[in-house]
């Protein structure tokens, strides 16, 4: 709210319901992402494959649709089903190759980051030059009400998710691994399956994101998922989960979305250049984690 509030000083028309329906809709793709992101966050993981999968979904999209609504269905299938892919490959590598969580998402988001380039020929592939499939563009980019349509679909991942971590056993699994991995093992926690299953999500989210961005843009590009992975980790962070686990719900991480794109909105407004955003996006996740720091050594 506070900061509206300067936006609004700033600029009167950063507050007009147009403006505020676009920062909504730009938190809503940092949302996506940060769905994932908080899901391995919570059990004190981190997902560094974000930025490729995300991209490789993106690409994967129209070079299988080739535009046309009658592969749609499919291509969206075989988008999820490497997110899924992705993740599966990061969780096991974690489990049972006890590769840290920094390293193993790191390495294969390298890994996409090849494989996309080089199978798209950097881009260059004769389809990649297609659009997203109309009915996945307007699936996202439509407007219900005169609410834009990725706003709804936001709304229902919020319902799903607080549902499912506030109102089930996995819900409280996920909370339990984060609290203490060996006391939740020998309370009968299936903790390997738990952290798999957390990282398939964060990939199938990174890839929903791609199929979201590129319906709702009309085309990918290259980077396209680049700036997500820092703001997806500074939008869980913002929201209250703890970076250790154990702590935090999906409605911060929507408020920490929504504060994160608002910030930058305003910072823009201002004319505050890319380096100065830069610089303040680390300074505020810094400041939150000492905070963070700090609490838990006076708990």
């Amino acid at each position: 709210m506070l900061l509206f509030i300067i936006g609004a000083i700033v600029r009167p028309s950063f507050i007009a319901p147009n403006s505020v329906k676009s920062v909504l809709v730009v938190a809503s793709f940092v949302g996506f992402v940060a769905t994932g992101q908080a899901f391995v966050i919570l059990i004190g993981g981190i997902d560094l494959s974000v930025p490729w999968v995300l991209n490789a979904s993106a690409i994967l999209l129209v070079t299988s649709s080739l535009g046309q609504d009658d592969r749609a269905i499919q291509a969206v299938l075989l988008c999820l089903g490497l997110g899924l892919l992705v993740g599966l490959i990061n969780g096991l590598g974690i489990v049972f190759l006890s590769v840290p969580a920094v390293v193993m998402t790191l390495g294969v988001n390298g890994i996409m980051q090849g494989l996309t380039l080089g199978l798209s020929k950097g881009f260059t592939c004769r389809s990649c030059s297609a659009n997203s499939p109309p009915v996945v563009s307007s699936a996202v980019g439509g407007n219900l009400l005169g609410i834009p349509a990725d706003l709804y679909i936001w709304f229902g991942i919020v319902l799903l998710v607080t549902f499912v971590l506030g109102f089930t056993s996995f819900g409280r699994k996920v909370y339990a691994v984060g609290n203490n991995t060996r006391a939740s093992y020998l309370a009968g926690v299936n903790v390997n399956f738990v952290t798999v299953a957390l990282y398939m999500l964060s990939g199938l989210f990174a890839a929903f994101t791609g199929i979201a961005l590129v319906g709702y843009s009309g085309s990918p590009s290259l980077g396209i998922g680049d700036p997500y992975l820092f703001q997806s980790i500074a939008a869980v962070v913002i929201g209250g989960v703890s970076i250790l686990g154990g702590r935090g719900n999906y409605l911060g991480v929507v408020a920490g979305s929504i504060s994160l794109v608002a910030l930058i909105s305003v910072l823009q407004i201002m004319n505050i250049p890319d380096y100065g955003r830069s610089i303040l996006y680390g300074v505020v996740v810094i400041l939150i984690l000492l905070l963070y720091g700090r609490e838990e050594r006076e708990t």
